[in-house]
């Protein structure tokens, strides 16, 4: 991640704008359960919103100093900061009610690692778990302000579709200035 970037994501404007442009939309009428999993929280700041709403709180960080950091803020709560590679959840199948990523998919570099992450997550949730998540979209502004870092943007009409072919089902995407989505582990039929 490029230094503006880096320097961007640990702003209180930031926070606040996950907060109520991001979270409190894609949460909305959905329950988060007891467990969550976090993927590339980055320096917390979705963090901190979503522990006051689950019991439990796991967030995997690509970065092992990126995750030390998260552990040394939150040591104490209900937050697991965890260094680990999210195209390779150490987690059993069905661990989680709900698995959040907010904007991080561009910053994967390749559909395919993207597509690994969305599998892992729906591995990782339980039966009529929900994913919760958030994606800048592309543009020329996007494209300059992540010079010298990934940049890999997911096109909406597409990502429908994938969702959709890694097993998720009742999708909800919305587009606008972002990408917010909500899809959930189907339930087996008995």
């Amino acid at each position: 991640m490029n230094k503006r970037h880096a320097e961007l994501l640990g702003t209180a404007e930031w926070a606040a704008f996950l907060h109520e442009e991001i979270l409190s939309v894609v949460t909305q009428g959905a329950d988060l359960g007891d467990d969550l999993l976090e993927i590339g929280p980055g320096p917390g700041a979705a963090t901190e919103w979503l522990r006051h709403r689950v019991r439990r709180l796991v967030a995997v960080e690509l970065e092992p100093e990126a995750a030390a950091l998260l552990g040394a803020r939150f040591a104490g709560t209900n937050v697991e900061a965890v260094a680990g590679d999210a195209t390779a959840l150490a987690y059993p199948d069905e661990s989680f009610d709900t698995v959040g990523m907010f904007t991080m998919l561009h910053h994967v570099p390749t559909r395919a690692r993207q597509d690994a992450i969305l599998a892992g997550a729906l591995r990782a949730l339980r039966p009529g778990g929900t994913l919760i998540g958030s994606d800048s979209l592309a543009s020329d502004r996007l494209h300059r302000f992540h010079e010298g870092d990934t940049y890999n943007p997911v096109e909406p009409a597409a990502f429908l579709t994938r969702l959709q072919t890694i097993g998720f089902g009742e999708i909800t995407l919305m587009v606008g200035e972002r990408l917010l989505f909500r899809a959930r582990k189907p339930v087996a039929e008995a």
